[in-house]
């Protein structure tokens, strides 16, 4: 093996960067720190939106869950976030280049109309304030804090809460990051970032981490 590799994903989203990760050679730990709260289950209905933007794959799946009405298009800040809506039966219309609150902003055509923000309760508010929009927040992200400190010779944090999570252990590990988003959570907090995934998904995770060596 070339390093053991901590993934600290919710558990029942890990199994796509942990296949990765053992198909490089590395031995992998699950160590979920945090996990998903849903904030209701009450019908969304968004036919009266020129946009639905979601900007994760967790608010994407939250969004078609609770669905009765579907607006004019749909936009994902990224490609897992536009798969997991195309998991439900939808498209999106815009997926940025650039998986960004910053890049789907500057893709997306002018005047957006009225538009609808779903996303995790606390998540920036970039796009709701440049745009005028609505906010629906449709989940809350939980840390979690192990029994036992999870060993490990690198750690793959793919959002701020898992970051600061991790910061809580008081691990000096290396941290790859999925984006620059979690990046600045995590040296906020004081984790040692090494790398950042050049895309922000679990392709670009394994990528940077292959490009690491032993």
């Amino acid at each position: 093996m070339l390093v053991r590799v901590i993934v600290t994903r919710p558990e029942d989203q890990a199994e796509e960067l942990a296949a990765g990760l053992r198909a490089l050679g590395h031995e992998v730990v699950v160590c979920p720190l945090v996990r998903v709260k849903p904030l209701g289950d009450e019908p969304i209905d968004a036919s009266a939106y020129d946009w639905a933007i979601v900007t994760s794959a967790n608010g994407a799946r939250e969004l078609a869950r609770r669905l009765t009405g579907r607006p004019r298009r749909f936009a994902a800040v990224g490609r897992a976030t536009a798969a997991a809506l195309a998991e439900h039966g939808l498209i999106a219309d815009l997926v940025p280049a650039v998986a960004t609150q910053e890049g789907l902003l500057a893709e997306l055509p002018r005047p957006a109309g009225r538009v609808l923000v779903a996303a995790a309760a606390g998540a920036r508010r970039l796009l709701v304030d440049e745009l005028e929009a609505d906010f629906l927040p449709l989940y809350r992200t939980i840390g979690l804090r192990p029994e036992e400190p999870p060993e490990g010779d690198l750690v793959v944090l793919a959002s701020g809460s898992a970051a600061r999570a991790f910061a809580t252990l008081g691990l000096d590990l290396p941290a790859v990051s999925i984006g620059p988003q979690t990046t600045a959570a995590a040296r906020a907090a004081g984790v040692r970032i090494v790398a950042e995934a050049p895309t922000h998904d679990v392709a670009g995770l394994l990528n940077v981490i292959a490009r690491l060596g032993p």
